[in-house]
């Protein structure tokens, strides 16, 4: 598991309103207890353009438990979320806050060099004077790019998709392909950078995401 957010300065810099390529900085982390116990943290810092104009910002916690070594974990969650919404077509923004809980299961598992993850999901979401529920369901895999018996490969290839799924209403909320380039800098610190798009029900979004990975 794992992480640490890092930062990204592009050479542009556009408007909100006419770009449709949008920038995540992330960190995601995790901290041993001991062989059972883990302490999940994470921050996602969310633009409309390159970076300087926030969409979200993304606050995570949570306490897992391994049912098995380093391949089965469960973990109960809490986040907050902030997200600054445009209105129609103006200029101004208007806040919307969320908490957020949320329970998961994850599953890890290895194919030949390919590394396999399953993560389950559900999420209650207390957002304003709303109630929702939803699931999701993420499946990534990691591969080395060069490997040798003698030479663990430093550079790999990062892929995931997730698909959100509301339990009433429109049931289909979102879905997210991702694919990035990571490089192992320490046996626990790893960065990658990738591109994301998101699918939704009647629009899409392109994001560029740069995240530094840390177990400690």
């Amino acid at each position: 598991m794992a992480a640490l957010t890092g930062m990204l300065l592009l050479p542009y810099i556009a408007t909100a309103q006419s770009s449709d390529f949008g920038n995540w900085l992330i960190y995601i982390g995790s901290k041993k207890v001991n062989s059972k116990w883990n302490i999940h943290n994470e921050v996602q810092y969310r633009n409309y353009d390159a970076i300087g104009d926030l969409e979200q910002l993304l606050l995570r916690t949570g306490v897992g438990y391994n049912l098995s070594e380093n391949n089965h974990n469960v973990l109960l969650g809490y986040g907050y979320i902030l997200s600054q919404n445009y209105v129609a077509d103006a200029q101004e923004k208007s806040d919307v806050n969320e908490h957020r809980i949320f329970q998961q299961f994850t599953s890890k598992q290895k194919i030949g060099s390919m590394s396999l993850s399953h993560r389950y999901r559900f999420e209650q979401r207390f957002v304003e004077a709303d109630f929702k529920l939803r699931l999701r369901y993420f499946l990534a895999f990691k591969v080395p790019i060069i490997k040798t018996d003698t030479l663990p490969s430093k550079l790999y290839i990062s892929a995931y998709n997730e698909v959100f799924l509301n339990t009433e209403s429109s049931v289909f909320d979102r879905n997210r392909v991702y694919a990035g380039l990571g490089y192992q800098l320490h046996k626990n610190v790893r960065i990658e950078a990738g591109y994301m798009n998101q699918l939704f029900e009647n629009s899409s979004r392109d994001q560029f995401n740069l995240i530094t990975f840390v177990n400690f």
